[in-house]
Parts: structure tokens; C-alpha cells; sequence
């Protein structure tokens, strides 16, 4: 293959929050401490603090007094990737995704019994994966990052009973950066360049707006299901494209940097979850958690003036993916110890969302988790979660090139909630 076929084959693949690549395509769990502590089991349906808001917002009419929730989540993710068709042997490029800390807060206030309005801050999409710049397949991996907050305001109201509805609206700030090198494959066709040389860049920022809905129905006190929804956000980014190569925009126009579109799905989701406190002291619980991974199929980069790799007029970038849809399972338990403290533990096992890339090296991965809270008194606890997740290691085909990757991550989440 020759270098100039390989750069129309690049790779740009788009990538959100932090560093992590720990659940299935780029999305992000690590949402509360409490949560974190059970592998995210029975989410929809707990509703033991704020936290909750991120996953179903009928949880709120479970609420009797305002409420307040603010955590983060330290991820330490460990992934290599392994090139075996590098120029002198294998290449393994160690520790692609960075550190990662990932914040949030949830804000609930019931304004009489039945209707509850609520706040929350999060992130449910991100990643990000950065390749050393000797790396010889530097136009496929380089660096892919995307940033996404979600400030999600919502309202729930107990229709009986046994039923309560919640819906909220999701107003999305994205913010995306890749690049591109030649990589030690390009020295036998440009031999005045570096392999660090860049190829392309594109940064951008834009907003996306989706909604959620959730309901809640409770056969008694002790046990409970939560049924939620959240909906696909567009993310049309207005950002900044510029050709070092020339390959795009024209050799006499190398290093111009040009107005480009692209535009870029956060999938949609959907969660069932039980809760069942067995007796005074243990509980069970359980989420099937869906994502919408199919409707990920290609991201584009456009603009009148590109014209990629010399084939492709009005295309700045062009990646086809292979994404189908997904699920999530998880099971949990809970254990009041005393008055004070509580224990958990969890179990989970997300499945792959799409074939595996060098921007995002997915993988079946499997969540062990345990965590504990500490009610210091009737208005303010304090949870701790920690995870180990482990992913299968696979191989893939990028480019021509054939590429293992292995994978795990520890995680580590502290809370604070506070009861008015």
C-alpha cells in the first residue's frame, strides 16, 4: 500500500470528556460514587441520592427535602496497542489514554409532594487517545479528543402511588481536537519530513440538544422498577481544518487553515433497572443498559474548498464506522451495616459498540466494583467507589496494518451529598 493510499484510508475517529475509553465506544459511566461502588447497577430505580438524576428523572418524586450531590472520578486507564507491521518489527505505543477526572453535580428540590424539579451536570460520551510521535502509523492514530458537558434541568411528577414520570432536556457543550502525523511509514515517500510532522488538524466547539424521559413504578416500599430514555444528540461542529500536507487543500496551499463542518451522533440510551430491599439490611439490584451504537456510522468532515486526498471534492475527512448496537448488564448488592455505614458491591459486562480502531481501541470489558457510604448525621454522608475494569484484548486491521490491543483501568470516586 502506498503512503498516498494510506492517507486517504486515515483514520479520524471523534472522541469526547476525559481520557477513558472504559465503557463501550466512547462513552462514559462514571457518573457518581454511589453508582460506581454497585457497577451502575439499578440506577434507574434507587434513587438513594442525587446522583441518580444522570439516569432517570422520575427518581426525584423519591425525594421529600432539596438535595445536593457533587462527586469526581479519577480514571487511570492502561491501554497499549501493539503495530505488528511497523518498518523494524513490532511497535507498542503504551498508555494511549491519559489520566482521566471526571466531575459532576445534581441538584433536587420536591415543590410539594407530588412535583420535583432538578438539576444535573455531567458527561455520559468522552475519550481520549494520544500516540507517541515516532509512532509509525502516525496517520491513522495520533492524538483524538472530544469534551462534552451535559446541564440537564428536568421535572418529575408522582401521578399515584405506584407511578411517577420525569423528563428533562439535555443542552449539550462539545468540544473536539485531532490531529494527524506522517509517521515513521512516511519516510520512504517524504524523506525531508519528521514522523512527527503533522498531516491535518482540526479543532472545534459547538452545542447539541437532545431530551430524556424516565418513569418510576414502585409495587411497595422495598421494591421498585425504573424504565428511562435518552435521546440522540447532533453535534454539528463549526471548527477550524488545517492541511500540512497539502493532500486536501492543494499543494500550494499547505498549511492553510480553512472553515470546516463536521458533524458527529452522541447515540441514544435506554435503561431498565429493579430495586429490592430483601430485608433490613441487604438489598438487590440490577440495570440492562441499551445504546444505540448503530446510528455511529461515519464521521465527515466538510468544506467547499477540500478535496480529500485528490478524490473526494468537498471533504475535508472521511471515516466509515462499524458500530452496532449494545447492551450493558449489571447486578449489584447492598448491605446497611449500621445507622451509618453501607456497603456495596457490583458486577458488570459492557459490551463491544464497534469495531475496534486505533482512536478507539473497543473491547468487551468487565466492571468489579465495590463502594461505601458514611452518613456523618441526618443532613450530610459521604460515599467512596472504586472499580477495576478489564478489557479483552483484540486485534484489529487499520489502514492495511494489523494492531493488539490490551486493556484495563482502575477507577476511584469520592461524593458528597447534603440534605437541606
Amino acid at each position: 500500500m502506498t503512503f498516498k493510499k494510506r492517507y486517504i484510508a486515515i483514520a479520524i475517529t471523534s472522541s469526547m470528556l476525559s481520557a477513558e475509553a472504559n465503557a463501550a465506544g466512547f462513552q462514559v459511566s462514571e457518573q457518581s460514587a454511589t453508582g460506581l461502588g454497585r457497577a451502575f447497577a439499578g440506577e434507574a430505580a434507587i434513587a438513594d441520592n442525587p446522583g441518580v438524576l444522570a439516569r432517570n428523572p422520575a427518581s426525584m418524586t423519591k425525594f421529600d427535602k432539596m438535595a445536593i450531590s457533587a462527586q469526581g472520578s479519577l480514571v487511570l486507564p492502561n491501554i497499549d496497542v501493539t503495530g505488528h507491521d511497523a518498518p523494524n518489527g513490532e511497535q507498542t505505543a503504551e498508555d494511549v489514554a491519559p489520566l482521566a477526572f471526571v466531575p459532576s453535580t445534581y441538584f433536587v428540590q420536591p415543590l410539594n409532594e407530588r412535583l420535583s424539579w432538578g438539576m444535573s451536570l455531567f458527561s455520559n460520551y468522552g475519550v481520549t487517545t494520544d500516540y507517541p510521535e515516532d509512532f509509525y502509523d502516525g496517520t491513522s492514530a495520533g492524538k483524538t479528543s472530544l469534551i462534552t458537558i451535559n446541564l440537564n434541568p428536568s421535572v418529575a411528577y408522582k401521578l399515584n402511588d405506584q407511578w411517577s414520570i420525569g423528563v428533562g432536556v439535555s443542552a449539550v457543550y462539545a468540544q473536539a481536537e485531532l490531529y494527524r502525523h506522517y509517521g515513521k511509514n512516511a519516510l520512504p515517500f517524504y524523506p525531508t519530513i519528521k514522523p512527527s510532522d503533522k498531516t491535518i488538524n482540526m479543532e472545534g466547539e459547538t452545542w447539541g440538544f437532545g431530551w430524556n424521559i424516565g418513569t418510576l413504578f414502585e409495587i411497595d416500599e422495598n421494591n421498585r422498577f425504573g424504565l428511562a430514555y435518552r435521546s440522540q444528540v447532533d453535534l454539528d461542529f463549526n471548527g477550524d481544518f488545517t492541511d500540512y500536507s497539502g493532500q486536501v487543500l492543494g499543494s500550494n496551499r499547505r498549511g492553510s487553515t480553512i472553515d470546516a463542518k463536521l458533524a458527529a451522533p452522541l447515540p441514544a440510551t435506554a435503561e431498565f433497572s429493579g430495586f429490592h430491599q430483601l430485608n433490613n439490611q441487604f438489598a438487590l439490584h440490577y440495570s440492562i443498559f441499551w445504546t444505540q451504537w448503530s446510528k455511529f456510522t461515519e464521521l465527515k468532515a466538510t468544506s467547499n474548498e477540500c478535496n480529500f486526498g485528490g478524490q473526494l471534492p468537498g471533504v475535508c475527512l472521511l471515516k466509515e464506522e462499524k458500530y452496532d448496537d449494545a447492551f450493558r448488564w449489571a447486578i449489584g448488592s447492598t448491605y446497611n451495616l449500621n445507622p451509618q455505614v453501607t456497603l456495596r458491591a457490583g458486577f458488570a459486562y459492557d459490551e463491544q459498540g464497534g469495531k475496534a480502531t486505533l482512536s478507539i481501541p473497543d473491547t468487551d470489558r468487565f466492571w468489579y466494583s465495590a463502594g461505601a457510604s458514611y452518613k456523618y448525621n441526618d443532613q450530610l454522608s459521604f460515599d467512596l467507589g472504586v472499580s477495576y475494569v478489564y478489557g479483552k484484548d483484540g486485534t484489529f486491521t487499520e489502514a492495511g496494518d494489523s494492531f493488539t490491543a490490551t486493556s484495563d483501568a482502575f477507577i476511584g470516586a469520592a461524593q458528597v451529598n447534603y440534605i437541606f
